[in-house]
Protein backbone atom coordinates (compact mmCIF):
# COMPACT_ATOMS: atom_id res chain seq x y z
CA UNK A 1 0.00 0.00 0.00
CA UNK A 2 2.80 2.42 0.88
CA UNK A 3 4.47 1.70 -2.47
CA UNK A 4 1.22 2.49 -4.32
CA UNK A 5 0.82 5.79 -2.46
CA UNK A 6 4.45 6.71 -3.19
CA UNK A 7 4.03 5.88 -6.87
CA UNK A 8 0.83 7.93 -7.09
CA UNK A 9 2.52 10.90 -5.41
CA UNK A 10 5.46 10.65 -7.80
CA UNK A 11 3.18 10.65 -10.85
CA UNK A 12 1.21 13.63 -9.57
CA UNK A 13 4.38 15.56 -8.78
CA UNK A 14 5.74 14.86 -12.26
CA UNK A 15 2.51 16.11 -13.80
CA UNK A 16 2.63 19.33 -11.78
CA UNK A 17 6.23 19.93 -12.81
CA UNK A 18 5.23 19.44 -16.45
CA UNK A 19 2.43 22.00 -16.12
CA UNK A 20 4.68 24.56 -14.50
CA UNK A 21 7.76 24.21 -16.67
CA UNK A 22 6.65 23.06 -20.10
CA UNK A 23 3.21 24.44 -20.89
CA UNK A 24 3.28 28.08 -21.89
CA UNK A 25 0.21 28.89 -24.02
CA UNK A 26 -2.38 27.07 -26.09
CA UNK A 27 -0.79 28.19 -29.37
CA UNK A 28 2.50 26.63 -28.35
CA UNK A 29 1.10 23.15 -27.76
CA UNK A 30 -1.08 22.63 -30.82
CA UNK A 31 -0.41 19.24 -32.27
CA UNK A 32 0.75 17.82 -28.94
CA UNK A 33 -2.37 16.19 -27.52
CA UNK A 34 -0.87 14.91 -24.27
CA UNK A 35 0.60 18.29 -23.31
CA UNK A 36 -2.57 20.10 -24.38
CA UNK A 37 -4.67 17.98 -22.03
CA UNK A 38 -2.78 19.49 -19.09
CA UNK A 39 -3.10 23.10 -20.17
CA UNK A 40 -4.38 25.31 -17.29
CA UNK A 41 -7.47 26.32 -19.32
CA UNK A 42 -8.85 22.84 -18.70
CA UNK A 43 -8.70 23.30 -14.93
CA UNK A 44 -10.21 25.48 -12.25
CA UNK A 45 -10.10 28.45 -11.97
CA UNK A 46 -9.06 29.25 -15.59
CA UNK A 47 -11.99 27.34 -17.12
CA UNK A 48 -14.47 29.71 -15.44
CA UNK A 49 -13.22 32.67 -17.48
CA UNK A 50 -12.35 30.82 -20.69
CA UNK A 51 -13.82 32.46 -23.79
CA UNK A 52 -15.36 30.64 -26.74
CA UNK A 53 -12.53 31.98 -28.90
CA UNK A 54 -9.97 30.30 -26.65
CA UNK A 55 -11.86 27.00 -26.68
CA UNK A 56 -12.49 27.02 -30.42
CA UNK A 57 -8.87 27.81 -31.22
CA UNK A 58 -8.30 24.09 -30.63
CA UNK A 59 -11.82 22.67 -30.92
CA UNK A 60 -13.17 24.42 -34.01
CA UNK A 61 -14.04 21.06 -35.55
CA UNK A 62 -17.15 20.78 -33.35
CA UNK A 63 -18.75 23.62 -35.32
CA UNK A 64 -17.41 22.52 -38.69
CA UNK A 65 -18.93 19.06 -38.51
CA UNK A 66 -22.09 18.35 -40.49
CA UNK A 67 -24.88 15.85 -40.02
CA UNK A 68 -24.45 12.74 -42.15
CA UNK A 69 -26.46 12.86 -45.35
CA UNK A 70 -27.23 9.20 -44.86
CA UNK A 71 -27.02 6.90 -41.85
CA UNK A 72 -25.12 3.57 -41.97
CA UNK A 73 -28.54 1.89 -42.28
CA UNK A 74 -29.31 3.93 -45.39
CA UNK A 75 -31.77 6.45 -43.89
CA UNK A 76 -31.36 9.87 -45.51
CA UNK A 77 -31.32 12.83 -43.13
CA UNK A 78 -33.36 14.87 -45.61
CA UNK A 79 -36.19 12.35 -45.37
CA UNK A 80 -36.04 11.51 -41.64
CA UNK A 81 -37.88 13.59 -39.05
CA UNK A 82 -36.24 13.62 -35.64
CA UNK A 83 -38.60 13.69 -32.65
CA UNK A 84 -37.36 17.13 -31.62
CA UNK A 85 -38.19 18.50 -35.08
CA UNK A 86 -41.92 18.09 -34.46
CA UNK A 87 -42.06 21.33 -32.45
CA UNK A 88 -42.79 24.56 -34.30
CA UNK A 89 -39.71 26.17 -32.79
CA UNK A 90 -37.32 23.82 -34.60
CA UNK A 91 -35.84 25.64 -37.56
CA UNK A 92 -34.15 24.32 -40.69
CA UNK A 93 -32.62 20.94 -41.38
CA UNK A 94 -31.06 18.68 -38.78
CA UNK A 95 -27.93 20.09 -37.20
CA UNK A 96 -25.14 18.70 -35.07
CA UNK A 97 -25.32 18.73 -31.28
CA UNK A 98 -22.85 21.58 -30.70
CA UNK A 99 -24.20 23.77 -33.49
CA UNK A 100 -27.70 23.46 -32.02
CA UNK A 101 -26.39 24.79 -28.71
CA UNK A 102 -24.10 27.54 -30.00
CA UNK A 103 -24.82 28.98 -33.45
CA UNK A 104 -28.28 28.19 -34.81
CA UNK A 105 -30.86 31.05 -35.08
CA UNK A 106 -33.03 29.85 -32.19
CA UNK A 107 -30.17 29.51 -29.72
CA UNK A 108 -28.90 32.95 -30.72
CA UNK A 109 -32.37 34.41 -30.19
CA UNK A 110 -33.18 32.85 -26.82
CA UNK A 111 -29.91 31.82 -25.23
CA UNK A 112 -26.38 32.94 -24.52
CA UNK A 113 -24.70 29.56 -24.30
CA UNK A 114 -20.92 29.43 -23.98
CA UNK A 115 -18.51 26.52 -24.18
CA UNK A 116 -17.94 26.66 -20.44
CA UNK A 117 -21.68 26.76 -19.70
CA UNK A 118 -21.53 23.00 -20.09
CA UNK A 119 -17.81 22.19 -20.12
CA UNK A 120 -16.03 22.82 -16.84
CA UNK A 121 -12.77 21.15 -17.71
CA UNK A 122 -11.61 17.62 -17.06
CA UNK A 123 -9.08 17.15 -14.29
CA UNK A 124 -7.02 14.16 -15.39
CA UNK A 125 -5.75 13.65 -11.86
CA UNK A 126 -9.29 12.92 -10.73
CA UNK A 127 -10.49 10.57 -13.45
CA UNK A 128 -10.32 7.70 -10.96
CA UNK A 129 -10.47 8.74 -7.28
CA UNK A 130 -7.78 7.28 -5.06
CA UNK A 131 -8.88 5.98 -2.68
CA UNK A 132 -12.40 5.42 -4.08
CA UNK A 133 -14.95 7.69 -2.41
CA UNK A 134 -18.53 6.97 -3.43
CA UNK A 135 -19.86 9.81 -1.29
CA UNK A 136 -18.20 12.46 -3.47
CA UNK A 137 -21.17 13.73 -5.51
CA UNK A 138 -19.06 16.31 -7.34
CA UNK A 139 -17.01 13.59 -8.99
CA UNK A 140 -18.29 12.95 -12.54
CA UNK A 141 -15.92 10.07 -13.50
CA UNK A 142 -14.65 10.70 -17.03
CA UNK A 143 -17.66 12.79 -18.00
CA UNK A 144 -16.69 15.96 -19.85
CA UNK A 145 -20.07 17.43 -18.87
CA UNK A 146 -22.03 17.01 -15.65
CA UNK A 147 -25.38 15.47 -16.74
CA UNK A 148 -27.21 17.80 -14.35
CA UNK A 149 -26.39 20.66 -16.74
CA UNK A 150 -28.22 18.85 -19.55
CA UNK A 151 -31.11 18.01 -17.21
CA UNK A 152 -31.89 21.71 -16.73
CA UNK A 153 -33.27 21.96 -20.27
CA UNK A 154 -33.88 18.33 -21.17
CA UNK A 155 -35.73 16.93 -18.19
CA UNK A 156 -39.24 15.52 -17.98
CA UNK A 157 -42.20 17.88 -17.89
CA UNK A 158 -43.40 17.73 -14.23
CA UNK A 159 -47.09 17.90 -15.12
CA UNK A 160 -48.20 16.20 -11.88
CA UNK A 161 -46.45 18.81 -9.73
CA UNK A 162 -48.08 21.54 -11.81
CA UNK A 163 -51.52 20.01 -11.29
CA UNK A 164 -52.10 19.04 -14.92
CA UNK A 165 -54.32 15.98 -15.51
CA UNK A 166 -52.04 14.66 -18.27
CA UNK A 167 -48.68 15.52 -19.89
CA UNK A 168 -48.70 18.90 -21.61
CA UNK A 169 -48.85 17.53 -25.15
CA UNK A 170 -52.11 15.78 -24.19
CA UNK A 171 -53.68 18.44 -21.98
CA UNK A 172 -52.54 21.60 -23.79
CA UNK A 173 -55.96 22.01 -25.45
CA UNK A 174 -57.59 22.46 -22.03
CA UNK A 175 -55.36 25.49 -21.44
CA UNK A 176 -55.72 27.08 -24.90
CA UNK A 177 -52.20 25.82 -25.67
CA UNK A 178 -50.94 28.74 -23.61
CA UNK A 179 -48.38 28.22 -20.81
CA UNK A 180 -48.80 31.83 -19.69
CA UNK A 181 -52.47 31.30 -18.98
CA UNK A 182 -51.31 30.05 -15.56
CA UNK A 183 -47.77 31.37 -15.43
CA UNK A 184 -48.85 34.97 -15.79
CA UNK A 185 -49.33 34.86 -12.00
CA UNK A 186 -47.44 31.73 -10.92
CA UNK A 187 -43.66 31.46 -10.75
CA UNK A 188 -43.21 34.74 -12.59
CA UNK A 189 -39.51 35.10 -11.73
CA UNK A 190 -37.91 32.71 -14.21
CA UNK A 191 -35.01 32.26 -16.59
CA UNK A 192 -32.79 34.47 -14.41
CA UNK A 193 -29.55 32.73 -15.35
CA UNK A 194 -26.60 33.97 -17.39
CA UNK A 195 -26.99 31.49 -20.25
CA UNK A 196 -30.58 32.48 -21.12
CA UNK A 197 -32.11 35.66 -22.53
CA UNK A 198 -35.07 35.99 -20.18
CA UNK A 199 -36.88 38.85 -21.97
CA UNK A 200 -36.56 37.18 -25.37
CA UNK A 201 -37.91 33.90 -23.99
CA UNK A 202 -40.91 35.64 -22.43
CA UNK A 203 -41.77 37.38 -25.71
CA UNK A 204 -41.39 34.18 -27.70
CA UNK A 205 -43.50 32.29 -25.14
CA UNK A 206 -46.36 34.76 -25.60
CA UNK A 207 -46.42 34.02 -29.33
CA UNK A 208 -45.89 30.26 -29.22
CA UNK A 209 -46.01 27.94 -26.21
CA UNK A 210 -43.76 25.50 -28.05
CA UNK A 211 -40.98 27.88 -27.06
CA UNK A 212 -41.66 26.98 -23.43
CA UNK A 213 -42.43 23.32 -23.99
CA UNK A 214 -39.34 22.91 -26.17
CA UNK A 215 -37.11 23.01 -23.09
CA UNK A 216 -39.64 21.95 -20.46
CA UNK A 217 -40.41 18.48 -21.76
CA UNK A 218 -40.53 18.85 -25.53
CA UNK A 219 -36.90 17.86 -25.95
CA UNK A 220 -36.84 15.37 -23.11
CA UNK A 221 -33.71 13.24 -22.70
CA UNK A 222 -34.32 12.18 -19.10
CA UNK A 223 -37.22 10.54 -17.27
CA UNK A 224 -36.90 12.91 -14.32
CA UNK A 225 -37.54 16.67 -14.07
CA UNK A 226 -34.89 19.13 -12.99
CA UNK A 227 -35.46 20.48 -9.44
CA UNK A 228 -35.40 24.16 -10.39
CA UNK A 229 -34.69 26.64 -7.58
CA UNK A 230 -37.78 28.50 -6.43
CA UNK A 231 -36.92 32.15 -6.94
CA UNK A 232 -39.48 34.09 -4.86
CA UNK A 233 -42.14 35.92 -6.89
CA UNK A 234 -44.76 38.51 -5.98
CA UNK A 235 -47.75 36.83 -4.36
CA UNK A 236 -45.86 33.59 -3.72
CA UNK A 237 -47.55 31.48 -1.03
CA UNK A 238 -45.67 31.36 2.25
CA UNK A 239 -46.31 27.65 2.72
CA UNK A 240 -43.77 25.58 0.79
CA UNK A 241 -45.15 22.48 -0.96
CA UNK A 242 -43.78 19.14 0.18
CA UNK A 243 -42.03 18.51 -3.14
CA UNK A 244 -40.21 21.87 -2.94
CA UNK A 245 -38.96 21.82 0.64
CA UNK A 246 -35.43 20.79 -0.31
CA UNK A 247 -35.09 23.26 -3.17
CA UNK A 248 -32.88 26.32 -3.09
CA UNK A 249 -34.17 29.85 -3.60
CA UNK A 250 -31.12 30.74 -5.72
CA UNK A 251 -29.53 29.35 -8.86
CA UNK A 252 -26.10 27.76 -8.77
CA UNK A 253 -23.52 30.53 -8.16
CA UNK A 254 -21.77 30.26 -11.53
CA UNK A 255 -25.10 30.67 -13.37
CA UNK A 256 -26.22 33.76 -11.48
CA UNK A 257 -26.37 37.03 -13.39
CA UNK A 258 -23.67 39.39 -12.20
CA UNK A 259 -24.85 42.93 -11.60
CA UNK A 260 -22.62 45.95 -11.32
CA UNK A 261 -22.72 47.71 -7.98
CA UNK A 262 -23.38 51.42 -7.99
CA UNK A 263 -20.45 53.62 -7.05
CA UNK A 264 -20.56 54.82 -3.48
Amino acid sequence: MKLEVLLTFTLLFSALVMIGSEIRAADGIKGDYERARWHPIHFKPAIDDATDEQCLSCHQEILDRKVREQSPAGVKSSEALAWYQTLSTYQGMQETFHRRHLVTPLVKQLMDMKCNTCHQGNNLREEAPLPPDHSNRDFTLRKAVNPEICLMCHGENPYKIMGLPMPWFESRGMFQNNCLLCHANIRTVRHRVNFLKADAIEEAGKKDSDTCYGCHGGRQWYRIPFPYPRHPWKGMAQEIPEWAKDRSAESEPRFRIKTKQAAK
